[in-house]
């Protein structure tokens, strides 16, 4: 194995969002272009981990201060996501159905030495292997500390010729804890407190950013925007902008296929036309919807970073100008949206619903079925739901940062790029004005339907964005030492 991924999510076995999907599906096309890539999660108590069969590949155990923690690393047996997926066991850390927080919503009041104890079991593993990893590349805070690990602790200095690559697919969240913790890491060169410190906290995405070689974000326009608004780390990402790129993800073009996607009703043949409305009128199945006007779907965290909040005033605004469009709503969050959301059901019946749960399949049906996707986002550093939509033929109306910029052309650029509809300020009057041109524009036959059959045909798979993050492991491993 050349490339290990280290990750908290990695779907199908445990997702929360979209760093569950790149850790899904990124190792599987660098395998696909011959370079051998893996990837470790904790072993959760979801699902799909409970329904496979694990092989014990290494035991041992780490220490969290006073506590001694015993784990094993296991390999699903049948390597069917297209890459070798380990486990770490840590039995009483993981071994939970959430992956972040519990049945009830709660966060885990533990996920401090929960991520310590799974980035140490990981080290600790990598250093028994006959064959390591050429390179490990880590994704967001939870692992963050991995590339300080192997500098400057003792114990785990035998690996640190190997390169480590660093990803941020949300700098909202830096995963700091206080000096009064510090007793919870294992013993580091005293010369090295600086690199821990960032505004008199231990900061790991800080700390990460100083110590990979190189660090990625999970689109170009993202990086740029982490330059002038990261909550405090600005100076730094600017700093270290020699050794950052943006690459966009991509999305796998055979889970997130229109013609022989399992989760939809009926699939795509020729007719793009016929596909939406045939699943537009399946979504009269699941919903009290008016099937003959525009339906508009957001998909995802109701939560204020995907500007969530936005649409209950917007709802109400957009239904009392008289502009014709219908509403559907899927996802889960903050009680208060569940509540004003639910509310909005027995306002606008038909032209308002929701389903307050995560359902995967109910998903896929609504971006099939759907005539436009919205997403609102305060921060996006890439955006996955957009490129979905668009495989299955939906426009996307969007908030021009992060990938939705890079992704969605406005359908007014003369250049015909056109993919969608774009707003630029997080305010009612904007995503009014672009919800009102979408629902024109949906009148505009000839146009929408071309735009509708273009965008079904653009290439967001992961081959490109592979092929990118390939060239940045060569490049590090061709001046790497195996110490």
């Amino acid at each position: 194995m050349e490339i290990l991924h280290i990750s908290a999510e990695c779907y199908p076995a445990a997702k929360a969002g979209g760093l569950g999907d790149v850790a899904g599906a990124l190792p599987k096309y660098l395998n696909k272009i011959g370079t051998s890539a893996g990837v470790i999660i904790p072993k959760y108590g979801t699902k799909w981990i409970n329904q496979q069969e694990f092989i014990p590949v290494f035991k041992g155990a780490v220490r969290i201060h006073n506590e001694h923690v015993p784990f094993a690393i296991e390999r699903e047996k049948t390597d069917q996501l297209g890459f070798p997926l380990f486990v770490a066991n840590i039995p009483g850390k993981f071994d939970r159905p959430g992956v972040y927080m519990d049945e009830a919503g709660r966060p885990y009041g533990d996920e401090l030495s929960r991520a310590l104890a799974f980035q140490q079991a990981v080290l600790h593993w990598i250093q028994s292997a006959p064959g390591k990893p050429k390179l490990l590349h880590c994704h967001d805070h939870h692992t963050a500390l991995i590339p300080f690990m192997i500098k400057y602790c003792p114990e785990y200095q035998s690996l640190s010729g190997i390169p480590t690559a660093f990803t941020i697919h949300n700098g909202e969240y830096h995963g700091s804890f206080g000096w009064d913790k510090l007793y919870l890491l294992p013993f580091f060169e005293a010369g090295a407190r600086g690199i821990l410190d960032w505004n008199n906290s231990i900061n790991p995405l800080a700390v990460a950013i100083k110590c990979a070689w190189r660090v990625t974000t999970v689109s170009p326009s993202y990086l740029d925007e982490l330059k002038q608004s990261s909550n405090g780390l600005e100076h730094l990402i600017s700093h270290e902008q020699h050794k950052s790129i943006g690459i966009l993800n991509g999305i796998d073009s055979q889970v997130w296929d229109p013609r022989t996607d399992p989760y939809i009703d009926v699939h795509l043949q020729d007719d793009m036309a016929a596909f939406k409305q045939a699943n537009k009128q399946i979504l009269g199945q699941h919903f009290r919807i008016d099937l003959q006007t525009p339906i508009v779907t957001f998909i995802g965290r109701l939560v204020r970073e995907k500007g969530a909040d936005l649409i209950p005033d917007l709802v109400r605004r957009v239904l009392h100008s008289g502009i014709g469009v219908s509403f559907i709503v899927l996802g889960t969050g903050e009680q208060y949206l569940h509540d004003a959301l639910g509310q909005l059901t027995h306002e606008f019946p038909g032209r308002f619903d929701v389903a307050l749960r995560y359902d995967e399949k109910l998903a896929h049906q609504l971006y099939a079925g759907s005539d436009y996707l919205f997403m609102p986002s305060r921060v996006e550093p890439c955006g996955l739901n957009q490129m979905y939509a668009m495989r299955y033929g939906t426009l996307p109306i969007v908030r021009s940062v992060g990938g939705l910029r890079d992704t969605v052309p406005d359908v007014g650029e003369p250049d015909g790029s056109g993919r969608g509809f774009r707003f630029d300020h997080f305010s009612l009057d904007d995503a009014q004005l672009a919800l009102y041109r979408a629902n024109e524009f949906f009148y505009q036959q000839q146009q929408f339907t071309e735009v509708r059959e273009k965008i079904s045909h653009v290439d967001f798979s992961w081959e490109k964005s592979a092929a990118a993050y390939n060239n940045i492991y060569q490049q590090m491993t061709a001046t790497a030492y195996t110490g």
